[in-house]
């Protein structure tokens, strides 16, 4: 029996563009994510998205607020709200790791991706700091010079 040719239209992952430009990131943290079946066939679809999305710890749980997962097309009167808060799945370590950090002045937790690991949806949380107006200026200034350096280097090959 031939093996099935993967499907290269399928959903790979749902980023937040905004996440890396707005914030300098920490620390990483790979979490599970508490859905329903709409929202999962949902992302499968790649009809989700995280750009004002943030976490925040209510009773010792951390929630991802304000993320939007688009209806189930085909659902029926058992489809999902939108907008509604999904906790995310953490080890009681790393809850106290970015309880502790977010206590600090500063910090916020923010959702980088939304990916599918075999047949579980995981979201990607950064502890972040903002970035001030002059960080991202030096950020643009720092691209456009390793663009420059690249296509220098390309030409005299």
């Amino acid at each position: 029996m031939a093996a099935r040719a993967k499907d290269t239209r399928r959903f790979t992952e749902i980023r937040n563009a905004k996440a890396r430009r707005d914030y300098f990131v920490e620390a990483t943290f790979e979490a599970g994510i508490a859905l329903k079946g709409t929202e999962v066939k949902s992302i499968r679809a790649g009809r989700a998205q995280i750009n004002d999305a943030f976490g925040r710890i209510k009773k010792g749980e951390i929630w991802l607020m304000n993320a939007h997962i688009d209806e189930y097309r085909f659902g029926n009167f058992a489809n999902h709200e939108p907008r509604r808060s999904r906790k995310l799945l953490l080890k009681k370590s790393e809850i106290r790791k970015i309880d502790q950090a977010l206590n600090q002045a500063g910090k916020s937790l923010i959702p980088l991706r939304i990916y599918m690991k075999e047949a579980l949806v995981k979201v990607e949380v950064g502890l972040c700091i903002g970035k001030k107006l002059y960080d991202k200026r030096d950020d643009l200034k720092k691209r456009v010079v390793d663009r420059e350096i690249d296509r220098v280097i390309k030409s005299r090959r």
